[in-house]
């Protein structure tokens, strides 16, 4: 039987949004990219939190960098207007494929109603802002965002926004570059604790992750990020920071992008899977079994060919296998552990948070 899997991290959002606001294509081996529904299923992919992106208002390069350090220079703020108009537009997206699918995906709102949806047979999507540069100083787009289903947002992305300084893709480089988060930043990361929203530490520079786990009440959690002691790009996690997200019971997604896995740093197709595994290693043995999980970055990363799209995550799954880990174990990496820490995490708002022990 296939392994289930819920995934941490995708940017297919951006993609409809870019090539088919419709939404259709998701339903459909149409979309150029590595995730839609028939991938997913033949993939064993359940659902997973999807990102809505706010990209640069100007042209993209015409070819991606080969290493992530090339990135650095071209990262700049976007006005709250214009993002909160393309924040729109993608949940639009979001709610029309739930619309057409007739069924077959369904956005979720808890833990309760992914379970609910797997039950069903359904597609489960949890919305996440990548940024937070749509909500304005005064935080009221952050209700009505919730309102709209929201559920888990990262402060930053890696450029700076009125709550703080996103980490610039460098390599080699420690997280430790620019201050923490602002006044609005510590507010922002207080109303999403109040309303049960996820706050997710990817993207924050060193400075920004202490602030948040000084901050925050609840688990922390980086959706998408790896061991920097294995790849010493800015955007992953020192050991330290593993050893706090533990500390809250709190999730590290795996990302696959071949540069926040290599130790060169470099957007290579040629990766082995054992640098997947490797890792997984060292982060099981920072955050426990409890505390990994996967955040592929789809349509968002250039990744292994041996995984190539959600439809290869069985490649990832028998790596694991080949490397040890025992049934529960990889259910817990590929399932279980992000449907506990959303558990912990999403509830209605002004309702007291779930013990944990």
């Amino acid at each position: 039987m296939t392994q289930r899997i819920f995934d941490g991290h995708n940017d297919v959002l951006l993609r409809l949004w870019q090539h088919d606001r419709t939404g259709a294509r998701f339903l459909s081996t149409g979309l150029d990219g590595q995730l839609d529904l028939p991938r997913a299923r033949r993939g064993g992919l359940t659902g997973g939190l999807f990102a809505v992106f706010v990209p640069d208002a100007r042209r993209p390069p015409a070819k991606p960098p080969s290493t992530a350090s090339a990135r650095a220079s071209v990262l700049e703020p976007v006005e709250q207007p214009r993002a909160l108009s393309v924040t729109l537009g993608q949940l639009a997206i979001a709610f029309r494929l739930e619309r057409i699918s007739e069924g077959a995906v369904r956005i979720c709102r808890s833990a309760e109603d992914i379970r609910a949806a797997h039950a069903a047979g359904a597609f489960a999507i949890v919305l996440h802002l990548e940024g937070a540069e749509a909500i304005g100083r005064d935080l009221d787009e952050l209700e009505t965002l919730h309102a709209a289903g929201v559920r888990s947002i990262g402060p930053v992305w890696s450029r700076p926004t009125i709550f703080g300084e996103g980490v610039p893709f460098r390599f080699p480089s420690t997280p430790d570059i620019g201050e923490g988060l602002t006044d609005r930043g510590v507010a922002l990361v207080k109303a999403c604790n109040e309303l049960g929203i996820m706050v997710d530490v990817s993207h924050l520079n060193e400075k920004g992750f202490w602030d948040v786990a000084r901050y925050s009440e609840a688990p922390l959690v980086a959706t998408h990020s790896n061991a920097h002691v294995l790849c010493k790009v800015s955007r992953n996690l020192t050991d330290a920071q593993m050893d706090a997200i533990r500390d809250s019971e709190g999730v590290a997604g795996l990302n696959f992008a071949t540069f926040f896995l290599r130790e060169d740093g470099r957007r290579n197709a040629d990766t082995p899977l054992s640098t997947m595994t490797r890792h997984l290693d060292h982060m099981l043995e920072k955050l426990g079994p409890r505390g990994v999980a996967l955040g592929s970055d789809f349509d968002g990363a250039f990744i292994p060919a041996a995984i190539t799209d959600a439809a290869g995550l069985p490649n990832l799954v028998a790596a694991m296998e080949a490397a040890g880990y025992g049934a529960e174990l990889v259910d817990r990496i590929c399932y279980r552990n992000w449907l506990d820490v959303l558990a912990r995490t999403l509830r209605p708002a002004g309702t007291p948070r779930p013990a944990t022990g």
